[in-house]
């Protein structure tokens, strides 16, 4: 069976984007499906990850197609700005500098559904062609950007074919779009573009449980819930760290703030001498300016170890060396549906995970169900503080782990096992 996979992250570009549907690449021809993949010739990528490349399949064919994005003219405006805001880096609206409001309104009212709507007609009049050419069994949209759903809908309206739409986010609830600065026709837009997507696809995959309540509420096509992965990635050996890390992977968000949680840090250096020597906050990653000075404010700066973005193989690396890891979720209904890649990756490092979060988080579900950690409210100072505790006194025994279980149906084999029976469902 063939299939075109459609989609606009791809190698080298780097986060956790790129990872769901290379990983899925990587072992369809075992379950009998060939890729054909579908991307940008010139694509702005705010992270790149040349290792990534290594990681393509030999003989996978992957067809390019030249992009215009806006982003490129916005720099004209604020390089700096631009570059933010295309890594989801927003300031809360109170921080947010004039130019970087400009930027936002014009994003969500003159771009919509995002930025890089422009590769949608170009897309649709080569892909036509393509497949008149070549023998394809049904086309995979995956986003966001979301703006490559509507490629799918194009060519299954106009030629008929079998098509699913991969959400790895939602789209209307997502949490950003309300800084968006989106007036009420173009909301309107979003969700009649969201509905009629919806309603045209053969099949919807999402990552999470939420969202998937969320899409039954506007359609009756059939939902799978396929979540993100891990791989047991080839790393040498990996020797915890001498120091209590406790690790943060990924971007911080402005939102991603608990407050809570760099007081609990901050009060036990002050009462727990041993805890101060031993205690290091190790962030890689991209760090919104707004997290920053509320974790220097905390009182934690002389603790900061500021790493970065570091290639995914190093990163690995790191999450399988430090103590503890952290997985922090802004604190709203709308990120409740959330589940990063990185969990997964958190889980099979067998470290133990401390989330904070929305209440009624998917990521609390799964965190539970693995035994891989725990997860609190943003507000929860108290069982905060008392687990970090727990956790230090484990590491000055020498017992600090996770006895994880039930983690391999999420191994990206298996993930990649259930998507092609549902492509051949179909």
């Amino acid at each position: 069976m063939k299939i075109l996979i459609v989609t606009y992250y791809w190698p080298p570009a780097g986060g956790p984007g790129v990872q769901r549907w290379l990983a899925f690449v990587k072992y369809f021809r075992e379950f009998d499906i060939e890729p054909v993949v579908f991307v940008p010739e010139n694509p702005t990528y705010p992270l790149k990850d040349e290792s990534f490349l290594a990681k393509i399949p030999n003989g996978v064919t992957v067809i390019k197609q030249p992009i215009f994005e806006p982003y490129k003219f916005a720099e004209f405006f604020s390089k700096k700005e631009t570059k933010t805001i295309s890594k989801g880096i927003i300031s809360g609206a109170t921080k947010q500098s004039l130019i970087q409001r400009l930027l936002l309104y014009i994003r969500g009212n003159f771009f919509i559904p995002d930025a890089r709507k422009f590769w949608i007609k170009p897309s649709v009049r080569y892909l036509k062609n393509y497949l008149s050419e070549n023998k394809i069994d049904l086309v995979i949209t995956t986003g966001p950007p979301h703006s490559v759903h509507l490629i799918g809908m194009k060519l299954k309206k106009q030629l008929g074919l079998k098509w699913i739409t991969d959400f790895r986010d939602p789209w209307t609830t997502i949490g950003y779009h309300e800084k968006l600065k989106l007036t009420k026709a173009s909301m309107m837009k979003h969700k009649t573009l969201e509905k009629e997507v919806l309603n045209s696809t053969d099949q919807i995959i999402v990552t999470s449980f939420t969202t998937k309540e969320e899409f039954e509420e506007i359609t009756d096509r059939p939902i799978s819930v396929v979540t993100n992965g891990y791989d047991q990635e080839e790393i040498s050996e990996a020797f915890l760290d001498t120091t209590f890390t406790v690790s943060h992977i990924g971007s911080l968000l402005s939102g991603r703030n608990p407050k809570k949680l760099w007081k609990a840090l901050h009060d036990l250096t002050l009462e727990n001498q041993d805890f101060a020597k031993a205690f290091q906050l190790q962030l890689v990653g991209a760090v919104s300016d707004d997290v920053l000075i509320s974790i220097k404010e905390a009182g934690l700066k002389d603790f900061i170890d500021l790493k970065g973005y570091v290639s995914h193989k190093e990163a690995i690396q790191i999450q399988r060396s430090s103590q503890i890891l952290l997985l922090i979720e802004i604190d709203s209904a709308a990120t409740k549906c959330i589940i990063p890649g990185k969990l997964f990756e958190y889980m099979v490092s067998k470290r133990p995970i401390l989330a904070v979060g929305p209440k009624d988080a998917d990521i609390a579900k799964l965190i539970k169900e693995t035994n891989s950690g725990c997860f609190f409210e943003y507000h929860e100072y108290k069982s905060i503080k008392y687990q970090i505790l727990e956790y230090f006194k484990q590491f000055q025994e020498g017992k600090l782990y996770a006895e994880v279980k039930g983690i391999e149906k999420y191994s990206r084999r298996e993930l990649t096992k259930s998507i092609s029976e549902i492509i051949k469902s179909i």
